[in-house]
């Protein structure tokens, strides 16, 4: 008999229910799908600004004074190289070079850094790294943080809100650049997102979390769920652990190349099979042509250069019209018309070079 664990909430589950969100499974935690409604939710973060639950995240702090070699060692890209207080957009790959996670890191002193990884996969990766740690830095540590919370603010307006809800922030943050981060008190802030706006990741001990969301709702920023959070990642062309990418995959065909630190001396887990590798396959975006469907995961896509597969798929409401992630044969070109397999009819789309939105507005 197969033993089955009962998915965890979040210190912002009570909140969540008295809003009427809908709750779902995902990733082990219930979580809020939507509240008003997806579309509604995803025009307030292209707009204006919205608010997100990300407390299932994994919070991992790496410590000590191997740290920084570690990392190196382990991730595609190098944490040391950073300057003090910035991230970077990272993956762990296995030996034979797939992917298994991505991740932000962020260099916050030469000895202590922090990761924050998908939920899904996060006992994994630290038990990856805890394997690596024995083997080459033993004197590391890594410490799993549930005890803390975090809340994303998404949208044009989402810094201004963010000043507004908690007095003294804006002075510690408001010169920072994209992909940093500051400490506030009990608030760790970092200019960061998944949506292809502007705004701030806040992470803070999970007790405070309904008095900080609270002060965000009052002044004016609008709760959404993890179905606005799909749609507005995928606009902006960003990738999801699990569906676009995965062990199986890598990132030479997962339009992730550029993270990869191939050319410098510095060795890490998976550089050799990548450094070796001719990808057959890469990720491109779709846009239909036309109506009649919707574009989802798993669709076929066919192609003069051969088939193909839709990764992720959705309507695009910034777009008016259903767009996709897809790995398909290299030779497939931007421009290219192709077809998807939607049900029982063939259905045009064009080839593009993702995102499809950036800052509230359409690239494609």
């Amino acid at each position: 008999m197969t033993e089955t664990t009962a998915p965890l909430p979040t210190p912002l589950l009570d909140r969540h229910q008295a809003l009427g969100a809908k709750i779902v499974e995902f990733a082990g935690w219930l979580m809020p799908i939507q509240y008003a409604g997806i579309i509604e939710e995803h025009r307030a973060v292209r707009s204006a600004a919205g608010l997100f639950d990300l407390s299932h995240m994994g919070e991992l702090v790496v410590e000590g004074p191997e740290a920084g070699v570690a990392l190196a060692a382990a991730l595609v890209t190098d944490p040391p190289a950073l300057a003090v207080g910035r991230a970077h957009y990272s993956m762990i790959c296995a030996p034979d070079g797939g992917i298994l996670d991505d991740l932000i890191v962020y260099f916050l002193r030469e000895d202590f850094f922090r990761l924050v990884v998908n939920a899904a996969t996060a006992d994994k990766d630290v038990a990856w790294l805890a394997a690596l740690a024995a083997r080459n830095a033993p004197g590391l540590a890594l410490t799993p943080r549930p005890d803390l919370a975090m809340i994303a603010v998404q949208g044009p307006n989402a810094r201004a809100k963010v000043w507004q809800a908690f007095p003294g922030t804006e002075a510690a943050t408001s010169a920072q650049k994209p992909f940093s981060a500051a400490t506030v008190g009990e608030l760790f802030v970092a200019r960061t997102g998944y949506t292809g706006e502007d705004g701030f990741e806040i992470v803070l001990p999970a007790s405070g979390a309904e008095v900080a969301w609270r002060a965000l709702a009052r002044a004016g920023v609008r709760p959404c769920g993890l179905g606005a959070r799909d749609t507005l990642r995928l606009e902006a062309g960003m990738n999801l652990y699990g569906q676009d990418m995965d062990e199986t995959t890598n990132p030479l065909e997962s339009g992730l190349a550029w993270t990869v630190d191939l050319a410098s001396p510095r060795d890490f887990i998976g550089k050799a099979a990548l450094v070796g590798l001719t990808p057959a396959r890469k990720q491109v975006g779709l846009v239909l042509e036309g109506a009649g469907g919707v574009l989802r995961a798993h669709q076929k896509v066919l192609t003069p250069r051969g088939d193909g597969e839709i990764t992720s798929g959705t309507f695009s409401p910034t777009l008016g019209r259903s767009i996709a992630l897809a790995r398909v044969p290299t030779g497939v070109a931007i421009g290219d018309v192709v077809d998807v397999e939607v049900r029982d009819r063939r259905l045009a789309a064009r080839v593009v070079k993702p995102p499809f939105v950036r800052n509230g507005k359409a690239l494609v």
